[in-house]
């Protein structure tokens, strides 16, 4: 018998809908160079993990996570949940300047982990040309409450809106620095270790992805980072070339790749349930600037807008 349980989020919400979009990629790598900015996150990172051998198992298990919460059943995501606020709860990290001990579960980390994945989620899938009105933007900010809950915070602790998330990163702003964790993540993402043969594919391929991800991040994230990236309208037009390159591969042969949520939550609530982009019947908002997007320099991109 069919198990029709929709899940945390079902086929009828934002989230269901973004979550099945190529460039969600794209969008991870940007999170990544994003959440490495708060020196105690990634600290906690780097000292409980061998990010720099096991970077792709690292991404390959976020992105098993967020698949499972999108599209698993509630129980399957209740159970991912638990794991992780377990191993949270396990782990510390160690201030090499003041001997501080912390955990990596203290709420002010796991928000800000949470609002960058969120952020970038929202920012490249937008500047790309996937269409999202202003108050369905709202509505996925909030709907990713449920995923903060689930790694342990208190979802009336966490950002409701773009309104509410521009907020935030302007609060903890002055925290952003770029220490040597930083730097180890940046240095990775820009030349992750292959195997020789791989070389090329890095260089055509990958250097291609993480510059566009880099790129599409807030202009004090490249100051921090010290390399300046193109003009904004620039990076705007190579995320949508990116977008339309990659929504034209056929959505079947896109989610045959590994994790495979998309199709095992459509064998079980049946094929009306494939996310498609048509079903957020958005109305696209007028642009200030004919022609041209906005940027929000607060640390996300709110204030984006597609142009129509």
């Amino acid at each position: 018998m069919r198990d029709a349980d929709p899940g945390l989020f079902g086929p009828e919400s934002v989230t269901w809908q973004m979550h099945g979009d190529p460039m969600m990629w794209v969008a991870g790598i940007r999170a990544l160079y994003l959440q490495a900015l708060h020196p105690r996150a990634v600290r906690g990172v780097m000292q409980n993990s061998d990010f720099r051998n096991d970077a792709w198992g690292r991404l390959m298990r976020t992105a098993g996570f967020v698949g499972t919460i999108t599209y698993g059943t509630t129980e399957a995501a209740e159970r991912a949940g638990a794991r992780v606020r377990k191993i949270h709860s396990m782990l510390g990290a160690t201030d090499p300047a003041t001997g501080e001990r912390y955990g990596v579960d203290e709420p002010e980390l796991l928000r800000w982990v949470h609002c960058a994945e969120v952020d970038s989620y929202l920012h490249v899938l937008r500047r790309s040309g996937f269409r999202l009105s202003a108050a369905q933007a709202d509505r996925y900010i909030d709907e990713h409450r449920e995923g903060a809950r689930l790694v342990g915070l208190d979802p009336a602790t966490v950002p409701a809106s773009t309104a509410g998330l521009a907020a935030y990163f302007e609060k903890v702003r002055h925290e952003l620095v770029v220490g040597p964790e930083a730097r180890a993540v940046d240095d990775f993402l820009r030349k992750p270790p292959v195997h020789p043969l791989l070389v090329p594919a890095r260089m055509l391929l990958w250097r291609r992805v993480a510059g566009l991800a880099y790129a599409s991040l807030p202009t004090y994230a490249h100051e921090l980072y010290g390399r300046p990236a193109p003009a904004s309208l620039t990076v705007t037009r190579r995320l949508r070339a990116t977008g339309t390159a990659l929504r034209a591969v056929p959505a079947r042969v896109r989610w045959q790749l590994p994790p495979g949520h998309i199709l095992e939550a459509m064998a079980r609530l049946g094929p009306d349930a494939r996310p498609a982009p048509y079903k957020l019947t958005c109305r696209t908002a007028i642009l200030d600037e004919p022609g041209r997007a906005q940027q929000n320099d607060g640390g996300d991109s709110t204030r984006w807008r597609t142009p129509g």
